[in-house]
C-alpha cells in the first residue's frame, strides 16, 4: 500500500512533495487521487493500481529522497563529481605553502605542506625542517607572516589560534640579520641584530656589544626623506666613500645571536678604562669577547677621530627653521615593535642616537665610549646648527673641539700622566662606611632646618610697547621657588611690589662676558601666555648664585637641594671659559698653528669671518681649556651644551584642539613647550611634575594631557606619528624613576606600560 501511495503522489504532482521536504504521508481513506467523496466526478482519473517497483529503482528513489533531490534526477547523481571522504584525505587538512630563506643552491625555497588547524607552530617548524632535509643549525629561524607583518614566536600556539589559513604567506627566516648603524660620531658599524625582538631589547643588545652603558637613553632613528634630499643631490656624480669606514662587528657574540653576558655591567664586574685615553683594559675585554678585534673596536669608539672637512659639513642636512628641526625627529622607531614590523630590511642603515637627554651617572672610569658618543652627538648638533648658540658660545665649543682633536691625534695621549688607580674593593668599602655612618649629621640637620635665601640689589627690565624697556633697581629676595622685589632694602619687611612664582617657568641666560653683561631672562607662565621678565646682575658671582636658584626653582626645587652648589660651580666654570685673555703669541702668529677653523664652527660663522680671524679667536678661547685632559674636555663640552637654552628639546609640528593654525611642540625631559612657528617664541609651558594623566585616541591620532588646576590640552601631530610623542612623554617619566641603588637593572615591563599603545 505504501509503495502505491508514493508512486501516486509522484505521478499526480502531490503538493507535499518538495526539494528537501519530508516523506509523503499516506492519503486518507476518503480521498482517491486527491478527490474527496461526494465531489463532482467530472474528469475523475481512474484509481491507481498497485504495482511492485523493481528493487534497484526503489533504492535509487529512496536515495534521492534522503538526499533532497527530486525523483526525476535520481539517475543524474551517477554523473556528479565524486566527493572525497574525510577518511581518504584526513580530517580538516589543508595545503600551506611555506617559503624558506636559505642560501643553498639547488634546493627549493617554496615548500607545500599538508597541515591542520590544531597543529602548533613548533610542530610546523619540525615538519618543515624534516621535509627540507638540509643539515644546518635552524635554532635562529622563525616564521614571519608577510601579510600581517608579524612574527609567530609563540611556538605552543596552534595555527587556528594564530589565525593562519591557507592563503597565509609564511617565510621561515633567521631572526638575527645584518644591520648597518651610523653612530653619533658618524662612523658606521655593521653587526647582527635581532629583527624579531622589540626595538628596546634590540638597542640594549647593541649597546652591550658596543660597551655603552644606560641603553635606555638611546634608540634607533630612520632618516626621513626630507633630510636626505640635499645629500642625494650632492652625491649624484660622486661615489660614496662611506663603505670604506664601516667597522664590521658581525663576529661578536651578541651579533651572532648568543645571549650577552648578564654580568657585563654588574657592579662587581664593570669594565675599567684608562681615565685619560679612554681605552678599555684588556682584562675586562674577556667578559664579552676573547679577541683583540673587540678591544680595538671599543678603543676606536672611545676616541675622537680627526674632524670632518668643510665640504662634508656643507653636504649634510642643516635645519633652518623649526619645521626643519621637526623633520629630524620624525623617524624614531617604535620601541614596542620589532625591526621587521617597521619595514626595516637586512643591510639597511639606521642611526643610533641618544633619544632622551637625561645622561644618568656619567662616570669617566666606565663610560669612555658613552662619553665620547654623547660628545660627538653634541658636536654635530652645534656644527649643523640643530641647536642655537651665541657667537661667544660657539668660540668656546670650537676651542674645546680643537683641544680634543689635538689630544686625540697626539701620541702623548697614551703616555700622559695617569691618575692613580684606586682599588675598587677599597672604594666600595669606603662608600659603604660613609653610608653606614650616615655622613655628616650636622650638615643634614642644617639642610632640613635652614632654608637658604638670596637677597640683593638687581636691575629689573620689563619690555614695553614700542620697543621701549623700563630698567630700574629693586631689592630682590629669593625664597623657596619665588622671587619678591621691594622698593629698597628697608621696605623688605612689608608687602612686596610683586611676587613671581618661578615654578614651571623658562630660564634663559642672557650673557656676554666680554661686555660685562650678566642677564637672566624669565618666561613665567600666566593664563594668557608667558610673562617676560629680565633680571640684570652686577658680576659673575651674583649671576651664578641667582641663575642656579632660578634653574632649580623652575624645576620645583629650592636652594636647600643638594644640587644647588654644583649648579653654581658649573655656571662659574662656564663663565670662566668665556672670560679669556688674548695670548700675544697666538694673536701675532695664527698662521703657525695647524688648524682648519672651518671644521670647528658652523657654516654661518665661516661666512662671517675670514679663516685667519677665526683661527686667532679660537686660539684666544683655547687658553682657558688648554690644561684639561681629554675626558675632562669632553665632559666640559657636554656641560656647556647642556647649559644652552634649547638643550634637550625635540620639536614636532602639531595642531592644538580648537586652534586654526599649526604650532611647534617642544618635548624636553621635564616639560612640554608650545612655540609659535612663525616667531619661535614660547607661548606656554607645561611641566611633567604637574601632569596628572595622558592618553591617546588612536582612531583620530590625538594626544590628550591633563595637568593640575584643571588644565587640559589636546593636539594632533602633523610632522610625525603621535606614537612618537606618546613614547617621549612615557620614556622621560620612566627615566625619572632610575636611582643609583638599582642602576644596573631595568624594568622593561614598566617601560612598555608607559610607552606602549593599544592601536
Amino acid at each position: 500500500m505504501h509503495e502505491v501511495l508514493c508512486l501516486g503522489s509522484v505521478r499526480a504532482g502531490h503538493p507535499e512533495h518538495r526539494w528537501g521536504g519530508q516523506r509523503s504521508e499516506p492519503p486518507s481513506p476518503n480521498t482517491v487521487s486527491g478527490h474527496r467523496k461526494g465531489e463532482g466526478r467530472a474528469g475523475r482519473l481512474p484509481p491507481l493500481l498497485p504495482c511492485r517497483l523493481s528493487e534497484a529503482r526503489w533504492r535509487r528513489r529512496a536515495r534521492a529522497e534522503r538526499g533532497a533531490l527530486p525523483a526525476g534526477t535520481a539517475e543524474l547523481t551517477q554523473t556528479s563529481p565524486k566527493m572525497v571522504s574525510s577518511t581518504e584525505y584526513g580530517s580538516h587538512t589543508w595545503d600551506l605553502l611555506l617559503t624558506v630563506d636559505h642560501q643553498h643552491e639547488g634546493v627549493e625555497k617554496e615548500i607545500p605542506l599538508q597541515v591542520t588547524g590544531d597543529l602548533h607552530v613548533g610542530g610546523l617548524m619540525l615538519k618543515l625542517v624534516e621535509k627540507i632535509k638540509i643539515a644546518q643549525d635552524w635554532s635562529d629561524y622563525a616564521f614571519w607572516w608577510e601579510q600581517k607583518k608579524c612574527w609567530l614566536l609563540k611556538t605552543h600556539w596552534t595555527l587556528d589560534k594564530c589565525g593562519v589559513q591557507a592563503d597565509a604567506k609564511l617565510i621561515f627566516t633567521t631572526q638575527h640579520k645584518m644591520l648597518r648603524l651610523r653612530l653619533p660620531n658618524m662612523k658606521t658599524v655593521r653587526l647582527k641584530v635581532s629583527f624579531s625582538s622589540m626595538v628596546f631589547r634590540a638597542v640594549s643588545d647593541i649597546c652591550k656589544m658596543l660597551n655603552i652603558r644606560r641603553p635606555e637613553e638611546l634608540s634607533l632613528l630612520k632618516q626621513s626623506e626630507g633630510t636626505l634630499k640635499k645629500k642625494k643631490k650632492k652625491d649624484k656624480n660622486s661615489k660614496e666613500p662611506a663603505t670604506e669606514d664601516i667597522l664590521n662587528l658581525c663576529n661578536s657574540p651578541v651579533g651572532s645571536g648568543l645571549p650577552a653576558n648578564p654580568g657585563l655591567y654588574s657592579k662587581t664586574m664593570t669594565p675599567i678604562y684608562d681615565p685619560v685615553s679612554g681605552s678599555p683594559a684588556s682584562s675586562t675585554m674577556t667578559w664579552f669577547s676573547d679577541g683583540s678585534t673587540a678591544e680595538q673596536s671599543c678603543s676606536i669608539l672611545a676616541l675622537s677621530h680627526p674632524t670632518c672637512s668643510p665640504e662634508m659639513l656643507a653636504e649634510m642636512y642643516q635645519p633652518r627653521t623649526l619645521a626643519d628641526k621637526a623633520k629630524l625627529n620624525a623617524g624614531w622607531l617604535d620601541s614596542s615593535r620589532s625591526l621587521m614590523e617597521q619595514d626595516v630590511q637586512e643591510e639597511d642603515q639606521l642611526l643610533l642616537r641618544f633619544k632622551y637627554y637625561t645622561f644618568f651617572d656619567l662616570n669617566p672610569k666606565y663610560d669612555a665610549v658613552r662619553i665620547n658618543q654623547i660628545y660627538e652627538q653634541a658636536r654635530w648638533a652645534i656644527l649643523l646648527e640643530e641647536i642655537d648658540c651665541t657667537e661667544e658660545e660657539m668660540l668656546i665649543f670650537a676651542a674645546l673641539q680643537y683641544h680634543v682633536s689635538k689630544l686625540s691625534l697626539s701620541s702623548e695621549t697614551q703616555d700622559s700622566t695617569c691618575e692613580s688607580e684606586v682599588d675598587e674593593v677599597e672604594a666600595a668599602l669606603s662608600n659603604l662606611e660613609v653610608t653606614l655612618e650616615g655622613g655628616n649629621k650636622s650638615n643634614i640637620l642644617e639642610d632640613i632646618t635652614d632654608i637658604p635665601k638670596l637677597a640683593d640689589n638687581l636691575k629689573l627690565v620689563r619690555p614695553k610697547k614700542l620697543a621701549l624697556k623700563a630698567i630700574k633697581t629693586y631689592w630682590f629676595v629669593f625664597r623657596d621657588t619665588s622671587i619678591s622685589y621691594f622698593k629698597n632694602k628697608e621696605s623688605a619687611q612689608g608687602e612686596p611690589i610683586e611676587k613671581l612664582n618661578l615654578k614651571g617657568c623658562e630660564v634663559v641666560p642672557d650673557v656676554n662676558v666680554a661686555a660685562k653683561k650678566f642677564g637672566i631672562k624669565l618666561l613665567i607662565p600666566v593664563a594668557d601666555g608667558m610673562n617676560e621678565v629680565y633680571l640684570r646682575c652686577d658680576n659673575e658671582d651674583q649671576y651664578a648664585r641667582w641663575m642656579a636658584a632660578c634653574v632649580l626653582a623652575s624645576k620645583g626645587r629650592t636652594m636647600a637641594d643638594s644640587s644647588y652648589q654644583p649648579e653654581v660651580q658649573k655656571i662659574l666654570s662656564f663663565l670662566q671659559m668665556k672670560n679669556w685673555t688674548m695670548c700675544s703669541q697666538a694673536a701675532s702668529e695664527p698662521e703657525n698653528v695647524d688648524m682648519k677653523p672651518e671644521c670647528f664652527v658652523s657654516p654661518r660663522y665661516t661666512k662671517k669671518f675670514k679663516s685667519k680671524q677665526l683661527t686667532a679667536r679660537i686660539l684666544e678661547a683655547h687658553q682657558n681649556v688648554s690644561q684639561m685632559s681629554l675626558v675632562e674636555a669632553k665632559l666640559r663640552f657636554i656641560q656647556a651644551w647642556q647649559s644652552l637654552p634649547e638643550f634637550g628639546l625635540s620639536y614636532y609640528v602639531v595642531r592644538f584642539k580648537g586652534s586654526k593654525k599649526d604650532d611647534v611642540l617642544g618635548v624636553s625631559y621635564n616639560r612640554l613647550i608650545r612655540i609659535d612657528m612663525a616667531t619661535g617664541d614660547p607661548i606656554t609651558t607645561w611641566r611633567f611634575s604637574n601632569m596628572k594623566q595622558w592618553n591617546v585616541n588612536w582612531e583620530i591620532r590625538q594626544v590628550a594631557i591633563e595637568f593640575d588646576q584643571n588644565v587640559s590640552i589636546a593636539f594632533t601631530c602633523l610632522s610625525a606619528d603621535c606614537k612618537i610623542i606618546h613614547e617621549y612623554i612615557g620614556g622621560y617619566i620612566f627615566l625619572s624613576t632610575r636611582s643609583k641603588d638599582h642602576n644596573e637593572t631595568l624594568d622593561e615591563e614598566l617601560f612598555h606600560k608607559l610607552t606602549g599603545g593599544q592601536e
